[in-house]
């Protein structure tokens, strides 16, 4: 029930004609989330939805004040109320410097609700945001605070869980830049990180990891797991055989086209260093050997889907530009 109300919001919100229906759709998507968070197992989900739950109603009060402020006094194009407005929104999806709350919230919540926070619940305040892009120089400024807070916070990091939220930031960045210009490009975007996402939130699942510690003795009695976990984190990173390079380099193509070098510049860097931090882990597991075990093993039916899923989604990119050439 609570799955389908959070669909129906997020289609209420991106489909409404005025202000309030998108509000509205963002507060029912607000209370359906909500429940899917909790669990009676431990504390720690619980805290993690009193502290999005704060956040989210902040944001959703400055969207309420914005849309009053415009009615008041029929001011509907001064730079306040835009600012205020994508503020209000860059809250609600986590971007920097607004990001404070989302590593911690994605820390005490389970996988499957990780991998909605990181995916569905991006697509409503994108869309918003989308629709009313009129003041390039602030939406620059974000991408780069974004893209610099991102790599610098994801140093140091022993938890899977906040070096993914950081990564999602770190991606924020590029959707924003892809944002800018065309719909379609963020559209592509989106889903190819969706993709990769939740590629690597399954395979965490399935092994039952939070921390990197874990994921290298986990990844001890499978060669091919590391393979496979390495080349996901190299296609979340954007190097070039893999699917993920290709979102990035239509997006510098773009930033370069229509001159915006010093953005190009900043997003490239930080995602080199983004990449470190990917190989870190990749290469940490694929050249350490522990001789104890300390989680048992997972053998199932599914990792044969899961890893045609990998598969598949790490060289769609070589069909890609295949369908390029030949057209």
């Amino acid at each position: 029930m609570f799955m389908n109300s959070l669909i129906i919001s997020m289609i209420i919100s991106i489909s409404s004609s005025n202000w309030m229906g998108m509000w509205m759709g963002m507060e029912i998507n607000l209370l359906s989330i909500i429940p899917l968070m909790n669990s009676s197992k431990n504390s720690m989900p619980s805290e993690s939805s009193l502290k999005y739950f704060i956040t989210q109603a902040i944001a959703s009060t400055m969207i309420l004040f914005s849309i009053m402020f415009s009615l008041k006094f029929a001011i509907e194009k001064t730079s306040l109320l835009f600012i205020l407005l994508n503020s209000s929104l860059l809250i609600k999806m986590g971007a920097a410097p607004f990001h404070f709350w989302f590593p911690e919230v994605l820390e005490g919540l389970s996988w499957n609700n990780c991998m909605l926070m990181l995916t569905s619940q991006k697509i409503t305040p994108m869309v918003l945001l989308m629709y009313n892009i009129n003041f390039p120089k602030f939406i620059s400024l974000i991408i780069i605070i974004s893209s610099v807070v991102s790599t610098f916070m994801s140093f140091n990091q022993i938890s899977l869980r906040k070096m993914m939220a950081y990564s999602s930031i770190n991606h924020i960045a590029w959707m924003l830049s892809t944002m800018l210009f065309t719909k379609s490009m963020w559209i592509n975007y989106f889903i190819i990180y969706s993709v990769i996402s939740i590629n690597i939130i399954i395979m965490f699942k399935l092994f039952n990891v939070f921390f990197i510690s874990q994921f290298i003795s986990k990844m001890n009695d499978s060669p091919i797991n590391k393979i496979f976990f390495s080349m996901n984190f190299m296609s979340l990173g954007g190097i070039p055989p893999f699917l993920g390079f290709m979102p990035k380099w239509m997006a510098i193509q773009t930033l370069i086209l229509n001159k915006f070098y010093m953005i190009t510049l900043i997003l490239m860097i930080s995602s080199l260093i983004m990449l470190f931090v990917y190989m870190r882990i990749s290469f940490t597991s694929l050249i350490l050997n522990f001789s104890e075990i300390l989680i048992k093993s997972y053998k199932s039916k599914k990792m044969n889907i899961i890893m045609f899923m990998n598969f598949t989604s790490m060289n769609t990119l070589i069909l890609v530009s295949l369908n390029f050439n030949l057209t």
